[in-house]
């Protein structure tokens, strides 16, 4: 039986572990690769991580990544700006799951116009 008490069986949530290592490596990625970005912070939610870009305090939805019960392998969804809302999306892998720093490249690629982030 799929639903008990609201709660959906088999759906992987990220452990207290898991979210403070994924914030780690998101600041860790930031710092190398968007040095332009103050910050990259993560919430959660169930089996999502939802990060925002903030450059100077101007800050913006970015994607949410969805945990696959492995740390190296999220599922990934871009923000639509124009629907204020996120999209599941391949990586320039065309995988639909990778690392979360392919996700960040990814989505930062996109909304700070560097395309030589998808290489």
């Amino acid at each position: 039986m799929p639903w008990a008490w609201g709660i959906i069986w088999g759906v992987a949530r990220p452990t207290d572990a898991v979210k403070i290592a994924l914030g780690e490596r998101v600041a860790a990625h930031r710092a190398a690769r968007w040095p332009q970005l103050t910050g990259l912070p993560m919430r959660f939610r169930g089996e999502f991580a939802y990060s925002d870009a903030d450059e100077d305090g101007d800050g913006w939805p970015l994607g949410r990544l969805r945990y696959r019960g492995v740390p190296d392998r999220w599922g990934f969804a871009v923000h639509l700006g124009s629907r204020d809302a996120s999209e599941e999306s391949l990586l320039p892998s065309g995988k639909s799951v990778g690392t979360p720093e392919e996700a960040i490249d990814c989505a930062c690629g996109l909304y700070l116009g560097d395309p030589g982030a998808w290489i």
